[in-house]
């Protein structure tokens, strides 16, 4: 068998990958409560891996080949669970929710009755609340393999009321790696017993270069978006959706990161913090393609499906030269996330496809983040 290149500590360490075999279970250390956390190696026989927490359902590592086929983790994040619980974390790799990203003033009013979430973006909410959000629960976790791939499926429940939010959320969320191809799929589920509003995604941070390069802006990036929502001035959608063109927010075409950040830098978001409006899919497709990212020394491409509505663009504007894996730096945007999900504040917006899950439904989601090189097109012959 080939082998599967894993990184564990900083470390590279090398193990042979047996189809079918069983997920590889590791520890990741104690939450300061001193609750066991677990980790599991996903891949294939191409040397493409992928690890995963308990804590959060967080996608830790993420291993690539590049043009010469040299593996790099190309996710910010942390050795150990320790750095995950510290103020270093900006949510890297985890599961976010119940409702991702924000909530306008951390209200909103549901079958005529009035809740009240966390402030922990001001003046907003953010990312489903502080103590007992997705991203900060231990979920009981389920590897699996056969010959199409690995996989862990992770789930949990979040009772009636915790962080604010009406109903008991049973959640699962599933990473995959196929034995056939270099992508890291995550689908979703979640069922109530009560109308609630759910927002998944995950927040991982991207550097195809690798983690710890010091820069993600001489990225290229391509938008599958026409459109997106305009916020305020604390990034909360006015409910309008406008056309990116003659915007500083048109990545229709391949657009180096780059070249026009300094311009939306001096707005409310500081950078790119915005969510696109995806063109829609074609019927007889199960994703729309949402991204397609390159970096263009190790040609490494990643291009992203999903069946949400929007993505996220984030261009790492609040990095702040904190140690993560292997006592790498992660400077200033030096990373970015590709957050697909439905529009922010959505629960406050009837005129953006709905959030509000309801008893006897069930909330389904999948993203795919596949990996390639970046060829040049072939030239035209000349007759």
């Amino acid at each position: 068998m080939k082998l599967l290149t894993l990184l564990f500590s900083g470390v590279v360490l090398m193990t042979s990958v047996v189809s079918g075999a069983d997920p590889k279970k590791e520890s990741f250390g104690k939450t300061k409560d001193g609750v066991p956390v677990d980790i599991y190696t996903i891949g294939n026989s191409s040397g493409f891996s992928a690890r995963v927490m308990s804590r959060g359902a967080t996608l830790v590592n993420l291993h690539v080949p590049d043009k010469a086929g040299k593996l790099a983790d190309v996710l910010l994040g942390f050795d150990d669970v320790s750095g995950y619980e510290s103020d270093s974390n900006q949510y890297f790799g985890c599961t976010t929710g119940r409702v991702c990203n924000r909530i306008a003033k951390g209200k909103f009013s549901l079958d005529g009755k009035d809740y009240t979430l966390a402030i922990n973006n001001e003046p907003n909410h953010l990312h489903g609340g502080v103590e007992k959000s997705l991203d900060k629960l231990i979920w009981k976790a389920a590897p699996f393999a056969d010959d199409k791939g690995q996989g862990v499926k992770f789930s949990c429940t979040s009772p009636d009321g915790d962080e604010g939010y009406p109903g008991t959320l049973d959640v699962t969320v599933t990473y995959f790696v196929p034995s056939d191809r270099n992508a890291i799929i995550i689908s979703y589920t979640a069922k109530t017993d009560k109308a609630t509003p759910v927002n998944l995604t995950n927040h991982a941070y991207f550097n195809l270069a690798g983690e710890g390069s010091a820069t993600v802006l001489d990225h290229m990036l391509r938008l599958n978006a026409d459109r997106y929502t305009p916020t305020d001035d604390t990034l909360i959608p006015t409910g309008k959706i406008d056309p990116v063109e003659g915007t500083d927010l048109d990545f229709r075409k391949r657009t180096r990161i780059g070249d026009r950040i300094e311009s939306v830098g001096k707005t409310a978001a500081i950078g790119y913090d915005h969510n696109f409006v995806l063109n829609e899919r074609a019927a007889d497709a199960d994703m729309t393609l949402a991204a397609v990212l390159v970096d263009p020394v190790s040609k490494r491409r990643m291009r992203v499906m999903t069946t949400e509505p929007g993505i996220q663009f984030y261009s790492g504007n609040f990095l702040k030269g904190q140690t993560g894996k292997g006592g790498k730096t992660y400077a200033h945007r030096s990373a970015l996330c590709l957050e697909t999900q439905h529009h922010p504040d959505s629960v406050n917006h009837p005129e953006f496809p709905t959030t509000i899950l309801k008893p006897g439904a069930t909330f389904e989601s999948k993203t795919s983040y596949a990996f390639d090189i970046d060829e040049p097109a072939p030239a035209v012959q000349k007759k």
